[in-house]
This record gives C-alpha cells, structure tokens and sequence, in this order.
C-alpha cells in the first residue's frame, strides 16, 4: 500500500473448521438452547458440505482500502431502448463500462429477485432472477468485475411466495415459518416503522387468522424461533456466496427476532443470529463482509458491530451511518456545522474488522430516527416542514400510545439541497456536492446512490404509477435519455462529472483508508472540519467545507502551518496558512509528511 500506511489494518483471517464450529455452536446455544445447538450444528455443517463453494481465487489480503466505494442502485436504473435490445442488467453493466470504470469497487444491486411489491423487497423466490431484469449470467457479468453485494431480506418474505403459499394451505414446509397470533392480542409494546397494523389478516384453510406483518400486509414476517425458518436462510445465504456475492446486505435484521412483552427490536437472539451469519461468511468466503441495515437511533445503530470494548463475538463488519443523511440537511440548510460536528467526533474507534457505510441517498427515504436526542425537536420539526417546501413527502410510524409521528423524509437528495430555512436559491447543485464531499471523506467505506451520480430530482410521475411515497426518488432512466444528459450542459452532465472527478481523487488519497484515524476539528459553526491520518509516514489530510451560503476566511490552526499543502482539487490558493472557502466549497488539503517539529 502506497505511503506507508500500515496502522490498525484489517487484515484478512482465515477460520479453521474447528473455529467455526464453537463460534457457531455457541450462537446457536444462544438462541435455541443447549439441547438443540448441538443438533443444528450438525444440520448447518451437512448444509454448508453439501453446498461447496468453488473459488480459485485467494482470499484478499485486507477487507478494504481507500479505493473501496460502493455504487447502490436497481438493477433497472437503467433500461435500454427497444433497438438495443439489451435487457436491465446487461444496461447496467454497459453504463458501468463505458462511463464508471475503475471509479467503484463495488456494486450494490437492490433486490433482483422475483417480487410482488415494495420494488423488491417483497421476495417471492430467493433463488432466481427476476425474468425483467436478465439472469444469473448477466449477475455473474457484473460480480466479476465488482465486489456484488446483495439484499438478503432475511425478516419478511411475500404473501405470494411458496413458503406463505404452504402456510395458507396448511402444507409443509411452510406451515411453521409464520408467525399466527389472535387478533385481540396486545402487541402494543412492539417498535412499529410502518403506521400499518402489525397483525395482518390472512384467509387460508382454517379460515381467517392474523400473521406478524412489521412492513406491510405483502411483507410477511418468517418466524426464526422455528430453527427450521433459520436453516433455509442459511441455505440462502450460501447459495449467494456460491453465485459471487461478498457483501451481504442483513435487510431490516433489527426486528428478526420477536419475543411478545419487549420491544422485538434488537433482542439477543438477533444479535446471536448476526453472529451466526458472520461466522459462516468469515468460514466460507474469508474477506467478504457482513452489512447490517437498522434505520434506529445512533447508539442503538452501533450495536451491530458487538461489544465494542470486549470484542468477544464478532458481529457486522459495517453499519449503515443513518445519522449522517438527515444530519447533513439539516446542517447545509442552516449552515450551522455545530450538531454535526459533535456527532463526529462523538464516533467510537473501531476495531480492524469495522467501519461505517456512510451514505446520504438510498432507494429509501432520509430517515429521522437516527436524529433522536442528538437535534431539539423543533429543528428536526423546522427541517420536515422545509422538505415538504421543497418538494418531498414524509412518511409515519405508529407508536405504542396510538399517534404516528415522522419516520423518514421522501425526496430526492438533489432536491433536498434545494435551498435553505429562507427559501430555494442558486446554490443548489454547489451544495449538494459538499454534502458529498463531506460524506466521501469521513471514515469508513462510502455507499454512492445511482440517482447521486445524475442529480435526479424528484419523480412524481414515478409516485403516481407506483402509488408509493419512496417512488419519488427510484427513477428509471432511458439510456439514450441519459446519455443525452451527459452529452449536453446539463445539470445532470455537471453532477456527474464532479461526482466522478470525487470519487477519483478519493480512491487515489491513502488517508481515505477506511481505517485511517479522524480527528474533528472546529472552525466555528459555518465550518464543517475535519483530519484523517496522520499516517506512518506523516501524511495528512484536512477536510474542510463551507456549509453556508457566505464565502469564509480560514485560516488553519497553528499545529498545521509548518507543513506545506496542495489542494487535492486544485481550485484553492493557499498564502501562509489562509485562502478562502467560496459558498459550499470544499477543500482537500494534503500534506505529505512530516511537519519537522
């Protein structure tokens, strides 16, 4: 690795039978007991010998570096003209060639499975590829080229699927995999995400019963104190090992485990399972990672990297960075920097085998959950009302007493950089771009939304045909309507070249390391700053952003006017440690050693 870098690297370890066998046991003592952990040890282990999975390939010598940068999108963002007659997924892998070559090391590919709703996240078969889309070799196109990560929807599966189909006729195997409960039963307790009813009614051969539904009435909850419900999903997660997935997306594992009387939202047993799932992919296929999706609050959202302190058990290798989404628009719309800079720096290290999936767009909405306790009520208030000005809708869950309240903004993250508390303005396409920088530049692995690249706006056209709020930021591009885009001066051509121009330079810059030390600085409110490095050999970078719609002198702290820097961008002057930061620039300061001091 170039400059030296050699603190707290992840390496890659690989688990010998005999590890994994114990880690294994233990988790399913955990959640099944003693008397049955033995049992299904030896059902898991018949289950992973009679599915090898054939890699020539070394296993990597680390899990990351700074050219790690995953691209999330559907495999239908982009769909071909008729005359082409390419399929989505063989239109994705084209665009990827020709315009995004050696910028990700990864691709995200949401749900391509056969699906009944909720554009994918309704599985219907986890085995096969949505015919629409293309097939396992069109899959296997892009898995070579990239790191493929994948959904695995391990909480709920669709009403129209075979498992829920048995349900319904009373037949085996998936009679036992749902969660039936009486009507009148007090579920009050549990954390809803949805204003939906939790107990959904369903009609089958017994007549009408009520089924665990968290999501939705099409997205039935699997029931996992069922071991049975467990070992089918271990055989799903094999099985995409096998097809070449090395980033497996744990898709609202929160609430996998329900026990009547809590909360059903990250019980023990759910951590167990998570561990449990780490352990196989660690045994299987050493150096691909285990991601978990938990739209909750912050510290709750850590709980999935394990016991920080004692490390025991090794959990997820990466959490999804809820936080920082809403936390950034709330910051460029008020240009005060403070909130989120205390938030960063009240980040916990994390060991080798950890980092954070930072993002700001996803096929979701900007979540407001993870903003509890860290903003006043009547900021996050103030910032719902201004999205709902700008274009954007706000969907509701259902709390214990009975009302609903905010659970996550829908809008396009282009479009949520629309202006300020004072309005929309001129600054919309420069400050969306500093959220970006922002995001690609603190620690851990950035997670870039398609619809990021092109500076989409808002589709109501989209929420219409649909009938979803989500819809508004899930587009389908035409590839000659996209090309043309990028072809012309265009907003979308400007965003594209300047995302591109980011993630180069990221992926080229050793203090992006995931693992690279950061260290917050404070430039006073209208500046979001901070450093990563130094490392061994002295280099250091600064980040720093104008989050304000004024131009701002800085000047750097006395501690960093010994080095000499250079502006990784190339648009900054610097004259004895000061320049000036235009309206939501931002700076890329390298230094490259030591300061002699």
């Amino acid at each position: 690795m170039s400059s030296g870098y050699r603190q707290n690297l992840p390496t890659v370890r690989l688990l010998s039978r005999d590890d994994f066998r114990q880690r294994a046991l233990n988790e399913l003592n955990n959640v099944y007991g003693e008397q049955q952990g033995e049992a299904l040890l030896q059902r898991l282990l018949a289950l992973i010998d009679e599915h090898p999975i054939a890699s020539t390939a070394a296993p990597p010598d680390t899990l990351w570096d700074q050219r790690s940068q995953v691209l999330i999108c559907y495999g239908d963002n982009l769909l071909a003209d008729a005359a082409n007659h390419e399929v989505p997924l063989q239109a994705l892998a084209s665009f990827l060639d020709n315009h995004l070559a050696n910028t990700f090391s990864s691709v995200h590919i949401l749900p391509f499975f056969p699906w009944s709703s909720d554009d994918g996240f309704s599985v219907v078969h986890y085995r096969d590829i949505n015919p629409d889309l293309g097939d396992w070799d069109d899959i296997h196109r892009i898995a070579r080229r990239y790191q493929l990560m994948a959904d695995l929807v391990v909480n709920h599966i669709s009403r129209e699927s075979l498992w829920f189909t048995d349900y319904l006729a009373g037949s085996q195997p998936g009679r036992d995999y749902f969660i039936e409960l009486p009507k009148d039963t007090d579920v009050s307790m549990v954390t809803r995400p949805r204003a939906s009813p939790l107990l959904t009614p369903v009609y089958t051969r017994r007549g009408k019963r009520y089924v665990w539904a968290t999501f939705s009435k099409d997205q039935i909850d699997l029931n996992y104190a069922n071991p049975d419900v467990l070992l089918e999903m271990m055989g799903i997660l094999i099985n995409y090992l096998q097809q070449g997935v090395r980033l497996i997306r744990l898709d609202a594992v929160a609430y996998l485990w329900k026990e009547l009387g809590t909360a059903c939202v990250h019980l023990p047993q759910t951590h167990a399972l998570v561990r449990l799932m780490r352990a196989i992919v660690d045994y299987l296929t050493p150096g691909a990672l285990i991601i978990t999706e938990t739209n909750v609050p912050h510290q709750e959202n850590l709980s999935y990297f394990g016991d920080l302190e004692k490390r025991q058990a090794p959990e997820a290798n990466m959490v999804y960075q809820f936080t920082l989404p809403p936390l950034l628009v709330h910051t460029l719309t008020s240009g005060d920097a403070t909130p989120l800079s205390q938030w960063a720096a009240s980040l916990p290290d994390l060991p080798a085998d950890c980092t954070f999936f930072n993002f700001t767009a996803s096929h979701d909405g900007i979540g407001v959950r993870a903003l509890e306790g860290l903003l006043p009520q009547h900021d996050i208030d103030q910032m719902l009302e201004l999205m709902k000005r700008f274009g954007g809708y706000i969907s509701m869950k259902a709390n214990p007493d009975g009302t609903d309240s905010p659970y996550e903004i829908n809008i396009t993250y282009f479009d949520a950089m629309k202006g300020t508390r004072g309005g929309e303005d001129a600054w919309q396409i420069i400050r969306f771009l500093c959220s970006q920088s922002i995001m690609l530049g603190l620690q851990g692995i950035p997670g870039v939304y398609f619809h990021s690249l092109t500076g989409t706006t808002n589709d109501y056209a989209n929420v219409s045909r649909n009938g979803g709020l989500r819809a508004i930021n899930r587009k389908k591009w035409r590839t000659q309507e996209l090309n043309d885009q990028l072809a012309a001066v265009t907003p979308t051509r400007f965003v594209f070249k300047a995302m591109t121009q980011l993630l180069g330079k990221r992926r080229q810059e050793p203090c992006f390391h995931p693992s690279s030390p950061q260290q917050v600085l404070d430039f006073g409110e209208g500046i979001f700053a901070f450093q990563r490095g130094p490392l061994d050999d002295g280099r250091l970078l600064l980040a720093i952003h104008n989050v304000t719609r004024h131009p701002i002198n800085v000047r750097l702290p006395e501690q960093f006017t010994r080095r000499e820097w250079r502006e990784l961008m190339g648009h900054l002057h610097l004259k004895d440690g000061c320049f000036e930061l235009k309206p939501y620039y931002s700076a890329w300061l390298v230094s490259e050693g030591n300061d002699g001091a």
